[in-house]
């Protein structure tokens, strides 16, 4: 049984999980077997279930690919050896997640296997997420407790609905920095410009 993530009076959360590794064991084995499906983008699995995410809209692309552009300018002089990457899969198997961010940071030579296993939380310094039109909740709440409980330094949340986004850090992510698209942001270490990032209404 999975107990749902809660909220403390300081703004951290807390997520107090509990999950069968058996059980988590035969939910990633078949979504490891699912056939690629035209417009799934992804396959996670939480709360004890498996979740097939939506391919994204361009404009969503568009957000990934202009802060990857920028996170890995600055990676080279601030963590050499780190690359920021969308496309991997994020699993805490002792939390029962399985999570495909929008970006992450973690080092390259996580890549260099001829089938890299899902990244580890303590091989990630950031996760993003661009927050999809259909299931803005998700990132919102579900995530901000599932990559506080995995204890993810940094976690950049950007949502093209409005032009809003919260940089939200350790410890338990009771440190919340909200900006609006046009802000220069500071994330860890990294100074990401946003004005490059559109709505999905613009």
């Amino acid at each position: 049984m999975i107990a749902p993530a809660r909220r403390r009076c300081d703004g951290s959360y807390t997520s107090a999980i509990s999950i069968e590794p058996s059980a988590y064991a035969r939910l990633r084995e078949i979504a490891d077997r699912l056939p690629q499906m035209p417009g799934i983008g992804r396959v996670e699995i939480a709360d004890g279930e498996i979740v097939m995410m939506m391919s994204p809209v361009r404009r969503h692309e568009l957000a990934v690919l202009r802060l990857t552009r920028q996170l890995n300018a600055q990676l080279e002089q601030t963590h050499p050896g780190m690359v920021a990457f969308a496309g991997a899969d994020l699993e805490d198997a002792g939390l029962g997640r399985l999570r495909r961010p929008d970006i992450m940071v973690f080092p390259e030579e996580a890549l260099e296997a001829a089938d890299p296993p899902a990244l580890t939380p303590h091989e990630v310094l950031l996760v993003v997420e661009i927050v999809a039109k259909s299931s803005p909740a998700n990132d919102h709440e579900n995530k901000v407790a599932d990559y506080s409980a995995m204890g993810i330094p940094h976690y950049l949340l950007v949502d093209p609905r409005d032009g809003t986004g919260i940089v939200h850090s350790l410890p338990g992510y009771s440190r919340r920095t909200p900006f609006v698209f046009g802000d220069m942001v500071e994330v860890g270490p990294w100074r990401l410009d946003t004005g490059g990032l559109s709505t999905y209404a613009s």
